[in-house]
């Protein structure tokens, strides 16, 4: 009965790991419909942009040529720049962005510049960093993000204005072609899954620029650098079949703490069901974790011995049936000196066992000393060999010491159990490397005492 109800306990054990593997999937599978976690990889990577605002030459320009009242605090508002990009993010931080944008730089008559028009062609290759995942702040920022833009730009300037196409130094519909570096911040604020409305704010720096930005043109052996500035506004769109936009990953942090918490508790349990002694009762149920292969257990582990005389009785019925009379078993079973037996203890299948770093024997092993006991009682003129192991953790000195420190405390044992200390020889092997020093299952095989018979 107690047996049944073991099995049906055991089968419902592992239905249940297998339904808590199967809701531990359901539960990643949920994550797919949440936002982007920052390591998924089914996001959209590719986003179109199309910006339109102002830029300015900050610098060079010819005297009496200027881009801004210089009396007005906040400048003139001109819309005189269009860009159209293309980003690709290779994680959920980095990515590469291309753009071409065109520049229309001319003066306001309200501004007092003398008239002048510019016009420029722009091709950039930029990388990008994904600065709310970089920072692990997206939760906090919500619908917002912000990008961050650095690279390589060449442009192309062709001066225009004819009010004068002959004036000395003023180059009309010639171009120059240009090279520098950029540097942009870029929020976002998201509208829709795969829509969202981006702001920038960049500067260019070119290392190679004769023409001012007014059209004229210094001498060459200046080699002018040039800068500008652009402030623009705009719309990113998301592409790809995923309606999820790849800017953005607010983690869910409920369900993954709850996929968290299923795994630790199945790995509990998958624990719970090893078997170490593999006597069929798991680990978490065998009290007596050291059975002999083999040999009938009940529900506990203990190896059953009904008439409590220190002998399994399955060991019992076996060597009664090959070893001994059968009309005497008890007789000659409290008093054999079979080699069957010492062969037995000898080869380590009587045993006990100790916790890490302990010397105390563990009490479900104790049946090991009780083995020994009896036979050394049936056997007076016998003597043992009493073997302290331990395992590989720690030092090679701690482990032979602790390895004797064990042989010696069960020694004590059974000197006051009235075996005679002349009988009982203390050996210390100390460290077992027979198993994998990584196995925290395998080590507790050998933190024991084994015995050694001798006549």
């Amino acid at each position: 009965m107690y047996i049944v109800r073991y099995r049906l306990f055991t089968v419902l054990i592992a239905l249940f790991i297998l339904s808590s593997a199967s809701a531990q999937d359901a539960a990643k599978e949920d994550l797919k419909e949440a936002n982007d976690t920052g390591d998924r990889k089914d996001y959209n990577k590719w986003t179109l942009e199309v910006t339109a605002g102002q830029s300015k030459g900050t610098k060079p320009f010819t005297d009496g040529y200027y881009s801004s009242n210089p009396e007005n605090f906040v400048g003139t508002v001109q819309i005189n720049t269009f860009s159209l990009g293309v980003r690709y993010m290779f994680s959920a931080r980095f990515g590469l962005k291309a753009d071409i944008s065109r520049d229309l730089f001319k003066n306001n008559p309200s501004t007092g510049s003398l008239p002048f028009e510019m016009q420029q062609f722009r091709f950039g290759i930029q990388g990008v960093i994904n600065a709310s995942r970089l920072f692990n702040i997206q939760k906090e920022l919500g619908r917002l993000n912000l990008l961050i833009h650095a690279g390589l730009q060449v442009s192309r300037a062709t001066p225009f204005y004819s009010g004068d196409k002959f004036e000395a130094g003023y180059f009309y519909m010639q171009s120059e072609y240009n090279g520098g570096v950029m540097f942009g911040i870029s929020p976002e604020f998201r509208i829709s899954k795969k829509f969202s409305i981006i702001g920038d704010f960049s500067s260019l720096s070119n290392f190679r620029q004769h023409f001012t930005w007014d059209g004229r043109i210094n001498e060459e052996k200046n080699n002018l650098s040039g800068q500008m500035v652009m402030l623009s506004l705009g719309l990113t769109y998301s592409l790809g079949k995923d309606n999820i936009h790849g800017d953005w990953a607010i983690i869910d942090e409920t369900k993954i703490k709850e996929i968290e918490e299923l795994d630790k508790r199945i790995g509990e349990l998958e624990d719970m069901m090893n078997d170490t002694d593999k006597d069929g009762v798991p680990d978490y149920l065998d009290v007596e974790n050291n059975s002999i292969a083999g040999v009938a257990v009940d529900t506990k582990g203990r190896m059953v011995d009904i008439n409590k005389n220190g002998i399994p009785d399955e060991l019992e019925s076996y060597m009664a049936n090959n070893y001994i009379d059968k009309a005497n078993v008890s007789t000659v079973i409290e008093g054999a000196n079979s080699d069957m037996i010492r062969k037995m203890i000898n080869d380590g299948y009587v045993a006990t066992y100790f916790e890490t770093g302990k010397s105390k024997p563990t009490q479900e092993s104790t049946e090991g000393i009780g083995f020994i006991l009896q036979y050394l009682r049936n056997n007076p003129e016998a003597s043992v060999d009493i073997v302290g192991h331990a395992d590989e953790i720690g030092s090679n000195a701690f482990n032979d010491n602790l390895a004797s420190t064990r042989a010696k405390n069960i020694r004590q044992v059974l000197l006051d159990a009235g075996i005679d200390g002349s009988r009982l020889n203390i050996i210390s092997e100390g460290e077992d490397k027979s198993v994998l020093k990584d196995s925290s299952d395998a080590r507790r095989l050998v933190r024991r005492v084994t015995f050694k018979i001798k006549n």
